[in-house]
């Protein structure tokens, strides 16, 4: 993906139709915005804070979009490419598959990358959606930490103090209301 490109390569193409829910037309369109917005073919952090305000601007957006960037930006280069959007995007959109979206996200509050969810990991993305928010975090009764413990008692099934991928899902996929709770749907911003 070269600067001067307004086509996404064919291997994207290619990659892109076998691992999203997006139709040709569909990914060129989202190329095409995409370049526009990132003629570099990088999203930078500062890029992707500054779009999220935008659609926000009177929340609290910077601690959940640091959450949010780290788990876009897979191969943790520091900058989301193409592929990396798209593929993020497909898998947060509220239409995907719910255990895919799950597993993305799983990768959201496994804020470390060590393959399981302490409750400090959980109580932080917690605290970061609450403060996005706002006010209407008032009317939730639970705090962070009353919130994150009640999950846990839930999800973790063997009791050792962390949550793994497998029992975060199955946790998620027996309990609608946890799963709404637990997983972001990154369209209600980009789509706006």
């Amino acid at each position: 993906m070269g600067k001067s490109l307004s086509r996404a390569s064919k291997e994207d193409m290619s990659f892109l139709t076998q691992n999203t829910k997006f139709c040709k037309d569909q990914i060129e369109r989202w190329y095409k915005g995409f370049m526009k917005d990132c003629p570099d073919g990088k999203l930078t952090k500062d890029k992707f804070l500054k779009v999220y305000s935008k659609f926000f601007p009177h929340r609290n957006s910077s601690e959940l979009c640091e959450f949010i960037f780290r788990s876009f930006d897979m191969d943790k280069n520091g900058t989301i490419e193409f592929k990396e959007f798209l593929v993020a995007i497909s898998m947060t959109s509220k239409d995907s598959d719910p255990e895919q979206k799950l597993n993305w996200a799983f990768s959201l509050y496994d804020i470390d990358g060590n393959g399981m969810i302490d409750q400090d990991e959980m109580e932080k993305i917690i605290t970061a959606i609450h403060h996005f928010l706002g006010s209407l975090a008032d009317q939730v009764k639970e705090t962070p930490k009353e919130r994150t413990q009640g999950i846990f008692s839930r999800i973790d099934t063997n009791k050792d103090g962390v949550i793994s991928k497998e029992e975060f899902v199955e946790g998620c996929m027996h309990d609608p209301v946890l799963q709404q709770l637990l997983t972001v749907d990154a369209t209600s911003v980009v789509d706006k």
